[in-house]
Order: C-alpha cells, then sequence, then structure tokens
C-alpha cells in the first residue's frame, strides 16, 4: 500500500523520501522533497505507473523545503496540498519562507533546493487537527505535531503514521534517531508533548522522511526523546556563556561525529546524516530554544 520513493537529494540515496499510498481513487503523495529533486521523483512516480499529472491530493508534514519544495509543481498540475492552517500562507506567498532560506543557504540555495513558486490559494487545504480527508475509502488524519515546526502534522492512516520531522532522522537501518533542530520553531515542551502523544497512538509502523520504515515505535521515539534532550543540555552552557554559534558549531559537529562513532556508524552513512540532519542548523536552532525560554520566564 505505501511505496518508498528515494529522491537521492544531492546524489545520496536515503536521504528524503516521498511517499505513495495507492488508494481507490487514484495515488497519493505524502511529502514532495525540494524542487531540486523533482526529476527524480518524477522518475520514481513511473516506477510505479504514475505520472506527475496523475497526483491530485498532495499531503505536506510541514512548509520546510526539503519536505514541500516541490509541492508547487503538483499544485500548478491540479493538485490538491493538504497542511498546516500556519504553513498555507508561506506557501501561498513564499517570499518570506524564501528570503529566510537564503539567508541561510545564500550560494547554496539553488542547487540545494531549487525553486519555489506560489501556490494559488484554491490549490491549498489547510487541515484542523484530528481532522480526516478521505481518498478513495482511506482516511488520512492530521495530528498537529509542533515542536520541530508550529505547523507540524503527522499524518495517521489507519495503523501507521508519516511523522515529517517531529519522528527524527534514522537514515540507517541500524544507526540511532537524530533529532533534526533548525530555526526557527523548536520547542523541546511541545515536542514531548507530540512524542507522547505519538506514543498513544500505539503504530504498527511509522514512515520517516529521512528515511524510511520503523516498526520498533515506541523504542524509536525513546531514543529520539533522549539524544534532544542531550543535544540542548550540551548546547546550553556554551549559550550560558555567550558564546557564538561561529565558536560553538564546529565543537558540535565534532560532538556528533563522536556519537555517531561510538554507535559504528560508517562513512558514508555519517553522509547521510549530515545532509538530512546538518549539525549547524541544530546549533541555531537550539541557541534559539534556549533564548526564546528564557525570554518566557
Amino acid at each position: 500500500m505505501v511505496k518508498t520513493i528515494d529522491l537521492h537529494f544531492q546524489q545520496q540515496s536515503g536521504a528524503i523520501a516521498a511517499y505513495l499510498v495507492e488508494t481507490a481513487s487514484g495515488p497519493v503523495l505524502i511529502e514532495t522533497g525540494p524542487h531540486s529533486t523533482i526529476g527524480r521523483l518524477g522518475e520514481g512516480l513511473a516506477e510505479f505507473g504514475y505520472t506527475i499529472e496523475d497526483i491530485k491530493h498532495v499531503f505536506v508534514t510541514h512548509i520546510h523545503l526539503d519536505h514541500a519544495g516541490a509541492a508547487w509543481v503538483f499544485a500548478a498540475h491540479g493538485a490538491t496540498i493538504y497542511l498546516h492552517p500556519l504553513g498555507k500562507p508561506h506557501l501561498q506567498n513564499p517570499e518570506k519562507l524564501l528570503t529566510s532560506a537564503k539567508r541561510i543557504y545564500q550560494e547554496k540555495m539553488d542547487s540545494l533546493w531549487g525553486d519555489l513558486q506560489p501556490i494559488p490559494e484554491n490549490h491549498l487545504r489547510s487541515v484542523g487537527n484530528m481532522e480526516k480527508i478521505i481518498i478513495g475509502g482511506i482516511a488520512f488524519t492530521a495530528r498537529h505535531t509542533p515542536g520541530h515546526a508550529v505547523h507540524h502534522i503527522a499524518w495517521e492512516v489507519m495503523d501507521f503514521a508519516f511523522t515529517g520531522d517531529v519522528g527524527g532522522v534514522k537514515v540507517v537501518e541500524n544507526g540511532p534517531v537524530m533529532p533534526p533542530c533548525p530555526p526557527p520553531d523548536i520547542n523541546l515542551e511541545d515536542w514531548m508533548k507530540s512524542l507522547a502523544y505519538l506514543r498513544s497512538r500505539n503504530y504498527r509502523a511509522i514512515y520517516l522522511t529521512h528515511f524510511g520504515s520503523i516498526t520498533q515505535v515506541k523504542a524509536h521515539f525513546v531514543e529520539l526523546e533522549g539524544r534532544l534532550w542531550n543535544w540542548a543540555n550540551w548546547i546550553k552552557p556554551y549559550w550560558e556563556q555567550g558564546a557564538s554559534m561561529v565558536e560553538v558549531t564546529p565543537l558540535f559537529e565534532g560532538y556528533v561525529q563522536r556519537q555517531l562513532e561510538a554507535l559504528k556508524v560508517g562513512v558514508e552513512d555519517k553522509q547521510r546524516y549530515a545532509l538530512a540532519n546538518p549539525a549547524d542548523m541544530s546549533v541555531t536552532g537550539l541557541f534559539r530554544y534556549w533564548s526564546k525560554k528564557a525570554q518566557n520566564l
């Protein structure tokens, strides 16, 4: 029922996935990946007998470019894009999203993410928490799951779920679960609540955008929770001392590398983790988290 399409992001397998769900009313796509991989996504669809034009329903977990950057292509061919209400304005008018991304990625913007075009409002469908969208007899239920992003949805289908980034990054079958912590919305308290909720659902499996299916679901979430706090608490003293993110980034990158080495992650798999979850983004996101937390005290 669920088909995995490896988008070969930056010519690397196992970094970003899109998922195809076949229904009685035609194929449904979960996540689009960035526009830079739209060619590979088209090839992946063709392997299952479909074209981009055949996709009339696209569900995205959130609007970050590695998850929804190619949504506008499907909308241009008539698809409806289902997403969180807080994400809708940014795909309808992506200027702010683009400006933020260009500030971070600068000259790498085009090669990493490709193009981003506005999506007309009539092709964007905001979905409320617990709301069901039924396509071809299959219910796609939105579970609002903030923590990684305020506009994050885990899409539940029967007894499994597509958990986007709130479900973490695990690009090697026996590798560690890593928490993606980019700016600007990281909120550990919200993330813990989202994970507690997802654990309570007793899913048979979850599907990670980065990357693939997980069947040991509760153990996966427990590991993610532990490493999320581990990373945040490692960053905190540097933030408290007023260190700059430029200073801390290579130190944190070394810390993550040592964790991967301790877990016997090989060189190529380290590259997958780095592509799916760059350590420098987590420094920025967690610095911002501790700053926001201090301001709210």
